[in-house]
């Protein structure tokens, strides 16, 4: 998929603020195209149909959590581990928002509907993409000696509970998100300092 452009990302914010405030009933193609001041004609032609909008705005939402790649191509164990804390960092900013809180809620309440879709666009342009960006630069670790597993989808699968733990799961039922936005930094850092405890190069083999 091309990258959205500066203009498109503006129409899926808005698009995401008008499914917060109002619930999907509230995101039309009408209502949209008045509140970010566009036409119903570009929409279609961006994104096509709804099921093309709600899965371009998961998309657009995902891309917010970043799995930079390091500077260089030899990365140093502190570039490497930073780039992790980036990836720790956004997972949870992104997680504790409004947004994604909202999606997630709609997304589950929908799950024993006949023909519901929204599930299936969460898992498919959301989480998905983001595993698939985070195990490439687990694989990147283990390639230069930084990491060690056998099974790229369990150690991603450590990563995400080591990072989220249940605090999204307590979010999504109504309690405040844990801690503030200043201390994601160290909830970041702690994370990855107890992956390496795991998974670093001079960890203890696990049967």
């Amino acid at each position: 998929m091309e990258p959205f452009t500066p203009r498109q990302n503006a129409v899926l914010e808005c698009a995401l603020q008008l499914l917060v405030a109002g619930g999907e009933r509230a995101l039309t193609t009408a209502g949209l195209a008045r509140a970010a001041n566009c036409s119903k004609e570009s929409l279609y032609k961006w994104f096509g149909d709804r099921d093309g909008l709600l899965a371009a705005m998961i998309t657009y939402q995902a891309s917010k959590v970043r799995t930079p790649g390091p500077r260089e191509s030899m990365p140093t164990l502190e570039d490497f581990s930073r780039s992790l804390a980036v990836f720790a960092e956004d997972l949870m900013g992104v997680l504790a928002g409004e947004v994604s809180l909202a999606l997630n809620r709609l997304a589950i309440g929908q799950a024993d509907r006949d023909g519901a879709r929204l599930g299936a666009l969460v898992r498919e342009h959301g989480r998905l993409p983001i595993e698939t960006r985070a195990r490439a630069l687990l694989e990147l670790g283990r390639r230069h000696g930084y990491l060690k597993f056998s099974d790229t989808h369990e150690a991603y699968e450590t990563l995400y509970g080591l990072i989220v733990r249940d605090s999204h799961v307590r979010m999504l039922l109504g309690e405040p998100p844990v801690g503030t936005s200043d201390d994601l930094p160290r909830r970041a850092r702690l994370a990855i300092a107890q992956f390496f405890r795991l998974h670093g190069h001079g960890a203890q083999d696990i049967d």
